[in-house]
């Protein structure tokens, strides 16, 4: 388990961030938040994902006064994202939101942030103070803007985090002022490095939970890249208390990508099953991808957290699947399966797919009934008996399916 740094806890609803907290997951909804059953279908959607707390939009009147009516139908906490406009967080306060998102960049008078405060105070409703590489720098006083830009021109990276470390500390003096400290912060840039190096002077800077994430990382495709390698190195670090990782397409992903994170660095246990795959090579005599692709799609009718190894041969497949419960191992045409060590089939290349599932079905069923336990060190797989021939060629035996 990795060793996570100590920090302060603030209650999001029913989901704890920081101090001994697990680390949750969030993600936020796409929909125009004054449209209510578009927005509470999307929650839902999440929420059945793995999401722990789901922020919605809140620039406009209509948005706010959406809020009762989606906190009375949502299965998680709402976090409500303030942008411009102070009065959205009060009316958000009074909706009964479960947090708050400010941004220093944008909500700057003391006046207005003293408001926030005392209303979040009263209602025990915590705030995630957040800046951003893009809204950090100064926009409204000439003088000031010219005086960071030069700074930044000069050495741009440690200058971006020296302000954006600068403006936290003094947004935070306000918060100290009030005596309020149901606080999470976050300090996210479009760079992963920037990104890394940020969350790391902020967690020196301060004991407070942090929010860790990337700022318009991009689609999927590209996005998980920039994402993962900024999120999955703070956390290894022990630092980070809640992610949400951003994507330019439907927020679903966020949530799986998340889960996916946390599950492969130890932070948080599987729900649902595992699938690891070979990767493919020449010595492939099956179609791989598309047998790996109709597997995921099936597992995902189960809802215990079997391991399944799809292996595109005998060579080295038994021992890249150790550990797995569930494994099939493919010659030409012809493929064995395995449960935790045992050689169970040997089926055609058509077979393969619903005798894997089949055998995963019903190995979760013993789980289930607390007849079986599932792997959590390596599982013994002996080899096929024959061995590969010389020429690497495989001669399975068929047997008769059930």
């Amino acid at each position: 388990m990795i060793p996570r740094r100590k920090t302060r806890q603030v209650l999001v609803g029913g989901v704890p961030i920081g101090g001994d907290a697990p680390v949750s997951i969030q993600s936020m909804t796409s929909t125009y938040t004054y449209d209510v059953d578009a927005t509470v279908r999307q929650i839902r959607q999440l929420a059945e994902a793995g999401c722990d707390i789901v922020r919605v939009a809140v620039p406009d009147p209509r948005d706010t006064a959406a809020l009762p009516a989606i906190l009375e139908q949502s299965p998680v906490p709402i976090v409500a994202d303030v942008h411009f406009h102070y009065e959205r967080a009060l009316e958000a306060v009074e909706a009964g939101v479960h947090k708050i998102r400010l941004n220093p960049g944008n909500i700057k008078d003391r006046r207005h942030v003293d408001r926030v405060i005392l209303a979040c105070r009263e209602r025990n409703i915590p705030i995630r103070v957040g800046v951003n590489e893009g809204s950090v720098v100064e926009r409204r006083d000439k003088d000031v803007r010219g005086e960071q830009q030069a700074e930044l021109a000069a050495d741009y990276r440690s200058h971006m985090i020296r302000l954006m470390v600068a403006t936290l500390e003094d947004y935070m003096r306000i918060f100290d002022e009030n005596d309020f400290h149901d606080v999470v912060l976050s300090a996210k840039s479009i760079d992963a490095g920037m990104v890394i190096d940020a969350y790391r002077a902020v967690s020196e800077r301060f004991d407070l939970p942090l929010h860790l994430g990337v700022t318009h990382a991009g689609p999927p495709e590209t996005g998980r890249i920039r994402s993962i390698a900024a999120l999955g190195s703070l956390l290894s670090m022990g630092i980070g208390d809640t992610i949400r990782i951003s994507y330019a397409a439907d927020p679903i992903y966020e949530v799986e990508d998340g889960k996916e994170l946390l599950c492969s660095l130890g932070l948080r246990n599987r729900v649902e099953p595992e699938l690891i795959a070979c990767p493919t090579c020449g010595r492939i005599e099956i179609d791989l991808i598309k047998l790996v692709a109709e597997v995921r799609q099936k597992l995902s009718t189960i809802k215990t957290p079997v391991k399944v190894a799809v292996m595109g041969c005998v060579v080295n497949g038994p021992g890249e699947a150790e550990g797995a419960d569930v494994a099939v191992f493919a010659g030409k045409g012809r493929g064995i399966i395995y449960v935790q060590g045992e050689q169970k089939r040997t089926v055609t290349e058509p077979e393969m797919l619903d005798a894997l599932y089949e055998e995963a079905l019903a190995f979760a069923a013993r789980v289930e009934r607390g007849e079986a336990e599932l792997s959590h060190t390596r599982v013994n797989i002996v080899p096929p008996d024959p061995l590969p021939r010389k020429d690497g060629t495989i001669p399975l035996v068929v047997s008769k399916t059930r």
